[in-house]
């Protein structure tokens, strides 16, 4: 059967724009198109829809699914311990409500501690609460244990949907947290990019401080699975992701991404770009290690470097039953002829391989690595061939007999260190295939005399049953997928764990000054990774803290110790870098790890406990840290409740740390405040409809001091120069809070008495009391720093609250700022869509409430706040008759002969009407003329000050008025 051309061409032309409304463009035709319209590839895909026939249209509406307009991450890494924000714009275009799909791939180890919809004008918000306990049900045991089969290696997925209504949008916003592990010398944080589509907006930005000093800092391409370990003893030659910007200091970096649309077709048409990954070390020196302490809480680093190795005694156990036929025997082959290359003179090995039969290459015993050993051992690999069921707890039982025989016969326990490596690509199969009754036997059989390191390779191991097997013999668990390089994955993990350096560690505190310590002993520390502990301080008055590090390096005994000098004001940590968890004030990263890790551990407790008595308890017990630290753990889970979207949000919803730049990032780090809770949604909601004084300085600027108890009104202009910075409030010396408003300049209007028109390009309010804080605020921004720095965009909806201070943001229209609770201040934001050149976006200021400032503040309006006026007729003046009478205030509004009496001072002033609250409203109020010549103290100039920071405390300030 035949179609007339056209029909084709319109077939063809139709699933082009099929493929382009479901993110699947063409990269060539898409970089052509953006490149000749400078347009983006929304406006492309309308383009494209427009030219399609009327007929296909209908059916074109039918597949569109909504649009992803922004993915953003950004994290926030304080000392390994690594904050992520994670932020995606829906927009249904349609003409009818869709499903929206948010689906991000977060690390197995990550806890997430919050969730915010925004969908149309509703907002949800997770809050995270305890899991009902249902019958057989022993916890989310695939968040802790293993992944469901369809994830990958190391990753959860989380998911999340919603109707989004038509011609409208959703926002998603998840934040989760996790600790950095140390593997081969590297720390490793990775974030998934994998919006399915092409973005119009898409960035990564990362923020690391480490207070060590960063070294070996690197951005690999990007990768599509996490298969391949933090730096396998090689070196990325690869450049890094395209549009990868990596800024760098001692202590700090800022690594972003945010490639084009036209970038992100080139890595992958389908929008899955894969897993952006930052590897870094830090500086560290043979000593007890990096201690951090803030706020109650301490952190342990523990890494040292330059120690000679210990001998390995090693048995590597192989599967080689039937299933491992093909490509996994042959990797895996592969993998032991490098690993066996790699074993020193000083260590011994033997192997086992297994199937429904256990054949051991070295009856009873361990050899020593000889070239002749190395070569017999390769042979016999090489023989290997697969066949037979799979006997798990025979291989076991026989290669930890082999293993205690050669420990308690050549008496080496302190002198070196003793492992197994178990791989297998199945599950028990013949033999003993209860796997709790594996489990029991093997534990029993080492007795906590070595460590046990198990590899499942392929998709049908049991995991569970290796990841129990590891975990109740201090060990380590990894798999490798069937699509992976097993080859690579074996060397990799084994790299990690072939350069043993320290036996039978032990960190010790004083009792008196320590508590909830998480664990502090540990069989063996392997080179490049990293041990760390965490606990509570008994004793907040202690100065210091003693620390001791005992350990054993082949036939020496390493004793460590040191006094950790402890800064009780917190001003030299770093800890108040990141506010976090809830409604829970002053919490810290250092507070957050200590959290992590000791939930992790009752996780790893109640995983491999026996008694239902001691897992309930474990349960609790880590059910309850979770909702204190606002986890979503195995216990708890994230409800869904709807919020009314309004200008202030409670205050408990979470965001991460938000910083704009590394420079920011220094500063947010200098204090030790954690106060402030932040939420951050958009929305387009109606304005806000603020209730404040008529004092204020807007517009050109003209100024507004409102007397309520005279029923007066007072007005002036300030014809300042471009540049200049006006004092608004000054009261440093008492209530500690000073106003500069700072101008910018435009052109004057045509035919206008002006030769340039200033506005306010910026609002500083700065505030000594109790606690030293400022806020700056532009049209466009919002920056806080009250012991910590947070940088915020005024076209989103925000609410930052603490003890003494509550600031507000209203998108694109005002910002509310309350010190201690008694005094306000309302800072209006004004955008033009289309301005004329004299017009500039700008800022006005108006006072809610000023009960807190002292009757000495001062400033061009401060001054006023505490001082009353009469009105008067200039007795010299014209007739009061001769012009329009003022029946409220008994004076001529025109005659020019009024005059204010102020402060003994008597002003002539005249009548006028002002507009203000965005041009909203106009108040009457009576105007001095001359840049407010004697209605101010001294003259305007003596209002300048130096800088946007300068409280006027400095003598020659103090003087002038």
């Amino acid at each position: 059967m035949s179609f007339p051309s056209t029909m084709i061409l319109l077939v063809s032309f139709l699933c082009f724009g099929f493929s382009v409304i479901s993110g699947q463009q063409d990269p060539e035709f898409l970089a052509k198109e953006l490149q000749e319209a400078e347009i983006t590839d929304y406006n492309l895909i309308d383009n494209v829809v427009r030219r399609v026939p009327r007929q296909s249209r209908v059916l074109q509406r039918l597949e569109t699914r909504p649009r992803m307009s922004e993915f953003s991450v950004r994290a926030t890494i304080i000392s390994r311990y690594a904050f992520t924000t994670v932020s995606c714009t829906l927009v249904n275009s349609g003409s009818e409500a869709r499903e929206g799909v948010f689906e991000m791939q977060i690390p197995i180890t990550a806890f997430v501690s919050n969730f915010t919809m925004v969908i149309g004008d509703r907002v949800y918000h997770g809050d995270v609460v305890g899991k009902e306990r249902r019958p057989l049900e022993l916890g989310r045991k695939d968040r802790y244990s293993r992944p469901t089969e369809e994830r990958e290696n190391g990753v959860e997925v989380f998911r999340a949907s919603g109707m989004i209504p038509r011609k409208a949008e959703a926002i998603f916003l998840l934040y989760y947290e996790e600790l950095l592990q140390r593997r081969l010398g590297k720390y490793q944080y990775t974030v998934s990019i994998r919006p399915q589509q092409l973005v119009g907006k898409l960035r990564v930005e990362v923020n690391i401080l480490e207070n060590s000093g960063i070294n070996s800092l690197e951005v690999p391409p990007l990768q599509k699975s996490r298969s391949k370990s933090a730096g396998e003893g090689q070196v990325d030659d690869a450049s890094p992701p395209p549009s990868t910007v990596v800024g760098q200091t001692k202590t700090l970096a800022k690594i972003t991404f945010s490639p084009t649309v036209v970038q992100q077709a080139k890595i992958a048409r389908n929008g899955i770009l894969g897993d952006f990954t930052i590897r870094y070390d830090v500086n560290r020196e043979l000593s007890v290690g990096d201690v951090q302490v803030f706020n109650g809480y301490f952190v342990h680093y523990f890494a040292p470097k330059d120690l000679p190795p210990l001998p390995k005694n090693v048995v590597f156990v192989l599967d080689s039953s039937a299933s491992m036929v093909g490509t996994k025997l042959r990797q895996t082959k592969d993998a032991l002829f490098t690993i066996l290359q790699d074993l020193r003179p000083e260590d011994h090995f033997n192997i086992i391989g297994f199937s429904n039969r256990i054949k051991v290459w070295q009856h009873d015993q361990l050899v020593p690595v000889t070239p002749n050993n190395i070569r017999d051992a390769k042979v016999y690999i090489h023989n290997m061939s697969p066949s037979g069921g799979t006997n798990i707890n025979g291989a076991l039982q026989i290669s930890t007999k082999i293993l205690n025989d050669y420990i308690a016969q050549n008496d080496i326990e302190a002198r070196s260190v003793s492992l197994i490596i178990f791989l297998t690509d199945g599950r028990p199969t013949f033999g003993e295939i209860e796997p709790a009754k594996i489990i029991n036997n093997t534990k029993e059989a080492i007795r906590n005399k070595f460590c046990l390191f198990t590899i499942g390779i392929g998709n049908d191991v049991d995991y569970k049953l290796l990841e129990r097997l590891a975990l109740e013999n201090c060990g380590m668990m990894r798999r490798v997928r069937e699509e992976e390089d097993a080859a690579e994955q074996l060397k990799g993990f084994y790299y990690e764990i072939d350069t043993p350096l320290l036996s039978d560690i032990r960190v010790d505190y004083p009792t008196d000054n320590v508590a909830q310590v998480t664990q502090n002993l540990f069989p063996n520390y392997f080179n490049g990774s990293e041990i760390v502990i965490a606990g509570k301080l008994f004793n907040k008055t202690a100065n210091r803290l003693h620390v001791e590090v005992t350990a054993s390096n082949s036939d020496k005994y390493v004793l460590l110790k040191t006094d950790i000098a402890i800064d009780l004001s917190g001003k030299n940590h770093i800890g108040g870098a990141s506010n976090v968890g809830g409604s829970t004030n002053g919490q810290n990263y250092v507070e957050r790890t200590w959290s992590y890790l000791t939930i992790k551990e009752l996780l790893a407790s109640w995983l491999k406990s026996d008694s239902n008595e001691e897992k309930e308890s474990l349960r609790e017990k880590a059910k309850e840290l979770a909702l204190m630290y606002h986890f979503v753990t195995p216990f708890t889970t994230l409800k869904m409740k709807e919020l009314a979207l309004q200008a202030e949000l409670p205050k408990e919803v979470y965001v991460g740390p938000l910083m704009e730049s590394v420079g920011e990032i220094v500063q947010g780090l200098q204090g030790h405040r954690a106060q402030s809770a932040l939420d951050s949604v958009s929305g387009k909601p109606a304005k806000q409809k603020v209730k404040v004084t008529k004092t204020s300085a807007d517009g050109d600027p003209h100024f507004v001091v409102d007397f309520p108890l005279s029923k007066l009104a007072v007005c002036f202009n300030i014809d300042g120069e471009p540049g200049d910075i006006l004092r608004l409030v000054s009261d440093h010396k008492n209530s500690g809070v000073t106003v500069n408003g700072q101008l910018i300049g435009a052109p004057a209007p045509r035919n206008g008495h002006k030769k340039h028109r200033t506005y306010f390009r910026s609002i500083t309010i700065l505030s000594s009391k109790p606690e030293r804080a400022y806020l700056e605020v532009t049209p466009t921004k919002l920056i806080l720093d009250d012991g910590k720095r947070l940088v915020l965009s005024c076209d989103r909806t925000a609410v930052v609250a603490s003890k003494n201070l509550e600031v507000s943001i209203f998108a694109r229209s005002n910002v509310t700022v309350v010190l201690r609770g008694t005094i306000g201040f309302v800072i209006l934001i004004h955008h033009y869509k289309n301005p004329a050149p004299y017009q500039k976006d700008h800022l006005g200021f108006y006072v809610s409430s000023s009960k807190g400032l002292s009757a000495n503040s001062h400033g061009l309006i401060g001054q006023f706040l505490h001082q009353d006026v009469k009105l008067t007729q200039d007795p010299l003046g014209p007739s009061p008759f001769m012009g329009s009478w003022n029946q409220t205030k008994g004076v001529d509004v025109n005659s020019g002969s009024t005059l204010l009496k102020l402060k003994g001072r008597l002003v002539p002033v005249v009548w006028k009407q002002r507009k203000i609250y965005n041009g909203e409203q106009e108040v009457d109020c009576w105007f001095a003329k001359n840049n407010a010549e004697k209605l101010i103290d001294g003259c305007y100039k003596d209002y300048l000050a130096s800088h946007p920071f300068d409280t006027g405390t400095g003598f020659l300030t103090e003087n002038k008025l």
